[in-house]
């Protein structure tokens, strides 16, 4: 312990040291109400029982006073100054913007300045736009750490935490941005504007927002000219890393390719502090006039398009404190009435046509998707009804076929078996076959068969033949004698018809050629004499 107080005789922890990096690194000069108000808002509510608000406020920044003095013992802070109030400025070194580049993950050469010398003159600037920072802000206190404090206190932080947010954390905002209209963005040319703010939230809803904030101190016409600045910014168009050009502004902030549906520039957000001698209500009007053709849109069917147009916002700075962004205390150029800030940057009435477009498009979408599904239905209904219609009926019930029925009746594929019946059900089929069982057998047992001994050249069908020209069955013997083949057998003349028939034939041929059976019989007998020499070579 003694070594961390003789490092740090402040005594401050990490926490708090790196509370200032983050708050000083992005609002440059701050005092330390302002950095605790940020970096821990639950001490606002604490110490009540002081005497003084001085006293208050004095124990309530005690903790970041501490580390403010040991970071400037580290050369990472210095006093810069004080403010009309007498409250003491600080801000960075060199060597402290370095370390809150890293608090901050930003790189070092988007950190600004120092901001040295900036309180001089009291600072009124700065501390309007710290102020409008915190008022986006809104930090929310910890009611964890508010416990033992009085109910008074208690009730107050949790009125805080009840009220609408604020958008984006420290981190979401920087100060002192250049916007070259020449030259780079590390080194500048003449003609370019300096944001007072910039705001990146698409977390909340906000993309980018780029803050000024006036004292009231600048005629609407310098306002005028600055804004003009801030369009020549916007159309300023730069090659990117991959060659093709793109708005300057686009190779550093990420932003969608078009705001609200348009494809506008970034929205300008005008923050008066009414601290000056001019007065907004007055300034605003003449200034609306001066930026017409800067904001002003283009009528679509009930809404505006604003391509190639830049959004300006306005509001007071007191406004903004008590209602903050969700209150409707913004007004747009162009429009004739308050809203809340997300709505006055954006398109209400566009969004609104495109989200009852999508939803026409979607029922239009939904509507035919049923025609088609109602078309598919019917169209299986009638495919179904030619199919039924199509179905074969048993010749012997007169019941319609099965699926499986249907499909083994008719089967034609490669290796199949031909069905017996293709004209039965299942049913009818099964009685059918029972049927035929015992008059295979028979004929199976009225086949000659010799002691079971093997007949050379003779094949058995397996249905018994039928006369063809009277429609009796072939005897076995007329049977074996049209189907014997073999070597030496000679073919029957009339293998389709039985044996009366055959006979009739032979009868009616040998009325009609008498001649032609005498020389059917020499034709036979020459071979059948031949057949005998032949053979007998063999049996000498």
């Amino acid at each position: 312990m003694a070594g961390k107080r003789k490092e740090n005789p402040g005594g401050s922890s990490n926490n708090l040291r790196g509370d200032v990096l983050r708050v000083l690194g992005v609002l440059k000069v701050a005092t330390a109400e302002q950095i605790q108000r940020i970096g821990v808002p639950h001490l606002s509510y604490r110490h009540t029982d002081k005497p003084t608000p001085s006293k208050r406020k004095q124990a309530r920044t005690a903790s970041h006073t501490g580390a403010l003095s040991d970071m400037r013992k580290h050369n990472l802070a210095e006093n810069g100054g004080s403010t009309e109030t007498g409250d003491r400025l600080r801000n960075l070194t060199t060597k402290g913007l370095q370390a809150a580049a890293y608090e901050l993950q930003r790189p070092v050469t988007e950190m600004g300045s120092t901001a040295r010398g900036a309180g001089s003159s009291g600072a009124s600037h700065p501390m309007a736009v710290n102020e409008t920072v915190i008022a986006m802000l809104r930090p929310k206190p910890n009611l964890a750490e508010l416990t033992k404090e009085p109910a008074e206190a208690r009730a107050a932080a949790q009125a805080a935490v009840d009220a609408p947010g604020g958008i984006g954390t420290i981190a979401s905002y920087w100060t002192e941005v250049p916007l070259p209209a020449t030259g780079t963005w590390n080194a500048p040319g003449k003609g370019g504007a300096q944001a007072d703010s910039v705001l990146t939230a698409p977390q909340d809803g906000v993309p980018l927002l780029f803050l000024e904030v006036d004292n009231c101190h600048e005629s609407a016409e310098e306002i005028a000219d600055k804004l003009e600045k801030y369009a020549r910014f916007f159309r300023r168009k730069v090659k990117d890393s991959d060659c093709r050009e793109r708005p300057m502004w686009r190779t550093r902030w990420t932003a969608p390719p078009t705001w609200s549906g348009d494809a506008a520039h970034p929205p300008v957000l005008l923050v008066f502090n009414r601290i000056g001698e001019r007065n907004p209500n007055r300034t605003i009007p003449r200034l609306q006039e001066l930026t017409r053709h800067l904001w002003q849109g283009e009528r679509a069917g009930g809404y505006h398009e604003y391509d190639g147009k830049m959004p300006i916002i306005a509001t007071g700075l007191k406004n903004l404190r008590e209602h903050g962004p969700a209150g409707p205390v913004f007004l747009r150029f162009g429009r004739d009435h308050m809203q809340p800030l997300l709505e006055a940057i954006g398109n209400p009435r566009r969004e609104a046509a495109e989200a009852r477009f999508r939803e026409e498009t979607r029922a239009r979408r939904d509507e035919y998707q049923a025609q088609l599904r109602r078309a598919a239905q019917e169209q299986a209904a009638k495919q179904a009804a030619e199919r039924e219609a199509r179905r074969p009926v048993c010749t012997g019930c007169g019941a319609r076929f099965t699926d499986e029925r249907w499909q083994e009746a008719h089967a034609t594929d490669w290796g199949t078996p031909r069905d017996t019946h293709p004209h039965l059900c299942d049913d009818c089929k099964q009685r059918a076959d029972t049927a035929q069982v015992p008059a295979a057998g028979k004929q199976e047992r009225q086949e000659p068969v010799r002691d079971g001994a093997w007949q050379p050249g003779f094949q058995r069908h397996a249905r018994r033949p039928v006369c063809t020209e009277c429609g009796a069955e072939f005897t076995d013997e007329r049977w074996r004698a049209v189907e014997h083949v073999g070597w030496g057998a000679s073919q029957e003349p009339r293998p389709s018809l039985c044996e009366d028939c055959d006979r009739q034939a032979v009868t009616e041929v040998q009325q009609a050629w008498p001649g032609a059976h005498r020389q059917q019989e020499q034709g036979q007998a020459v071979p059948e004499q031949n057949g005998g020499a032949w053979l007998s070579r063999f049996r000498r």
